[in-house]
């Protein structure tokens, strides 16, 4: 098992509204935490993509990202992730390269195959039926790496382009995944891997094993670099944990019966709440997407993972409804992982 010492971890914001704050006040409370984190030792800060949902403000994580790194002075910051097929590949290189003029050395750009959103938002950020029903992420992820890296062949059009001129360094570029699809995309091209765990817990172990035991050096990363992503709640003790976890449980078994809802519920709401049979056998099939547990029982519960999965880095996703445990939550981990 692997010592709690060498252990690393991070953060995945998805910008949730909760408790009928504003959307102000939600980027606000992104700011304290990302603030608290880089304080306590975390490694990174990323923010998600997300469009068209009804409590999340996730829609930009470049800007997100830069309003981070001002905040902040030593934690890496940036995305989890693009979703690429929205975008042009040189957008996102200039978007990363001028955070990463501004921010040396702290930038990461994580990679996303899918939408992020359904398929009539996708046609608004697209603006092309043809890109919306096509396949076409091998191209886009060669054509940013390109960009990137400036190696395109000398007679590539795009050769002629410069992304951003006179920067020297570029962001640390992380493949995300939650099936066997976007790992084979980061051990061909040497990228570091992020497997989203809370889509499909049974792969975690697998995939996450498979990258480190295929990866070789790159250009983007000197050595293989793997990241476990994962819900997780925790407290002081199991019960606390366990009443902190109430309302994400029952927005996972809500999204999964197709009744989500337009806001997030609450902690009240979640102790009262009477689960429907669909609801409550939802809420079983998904114990396995989310980590919920005193600090002590967590902390054996990740050490147990890293060893499994060949990681030594988790990248937590939670979702507190209440801003003082949510704090005390990460100096909780801190304390055990980051001493």
């Amino acid at each position: 098992m692997k010592s709690s010492n060498t252990i690393k971890l991070s953060i995945l914001d998805i910008g949730t509204i909760m408790n009928g704050k504003t959307a102000s006040e939600t980027m606000q409370d992104s700011i304290s935490l990302a603030k608290l984190a880089d304080d306590l030792g975390y490694t990174r800060y990323w923010f998600a993509e997300h469009h068209n949902t009804p409590f999340q403000v996730s829609t930009s994580p470049e800007l997100m990202s830069a309003h981070a790194a001002a905040n902040t002075k030593n934690i890496r910051v940036g995305s989890g992730g693009i979703m690429l097929p929205n975008h042009s590949p040189l957008r996102v290189a200039e978007n990363f390269l001028t955070l990463e003029a501004m921010y040396p050395g702290r930038l990461d750009l994580g990679i996303g195959r899918a939408p992020g959103t359904d398929g009539l938002t996708a046609y608004a950020l697209r603006r092309s039926r043809e890109a919306v029903t096509s396949y076409n992420f091998p191209e886009q992820l060669n054509e940013m790496l390109g960009f990137f890296s400036k190696d395109f062949p000398s007679d590539h059009p795009y050769s002629r382009i410069i992304p951003f001129p006179g920067i020297t360094s570029i962001p640390d570029i992380y493949m995300l995944g939650s099936s066997n699809g976007g790992v084979q995309f980061a051990i061909e091209k040497g990228l570091g891997f992020v497997f989203a765990s809370h889509l499909a817990p049974h792969l975690a172990i697998p995939v996450l094993r498979a990258y480190k035991e295929n990866s070789k050096p790159s250009r983007y990363a000197s050595e293989p670099k793997s990241i476990f992503s994962t819900i997780l709640i925790t407290a002081e003790t199991d019960e606390e944990a366990q009443y902190l976890a109430g309302p994400v449980e029952l927005f996972w078994a809500r999204l999964n019966t197709g009744n989500l809802g337009t806001t997030f519920p609450t902690l009240e709401e979640a102790s009262r709440h009477h689960y429907t049979p669909a609801e409550a056998e939802a809420r079983a099939q998904n114990k396995d997407k989310f980590i919920i547990g005193g600090i002590n029982s967590v902390k054996q519960r990740l050490e147990a993972l890293a060893e499994q999965a060949m990681v030594d880095e988790f990248m937590l996703l939670e979702y507190y409804t209440d801003q003082a445990a949510r704090h005390k939550a990460y100096r909780l981990l801190a304390s055990e992982f980051l001493h």
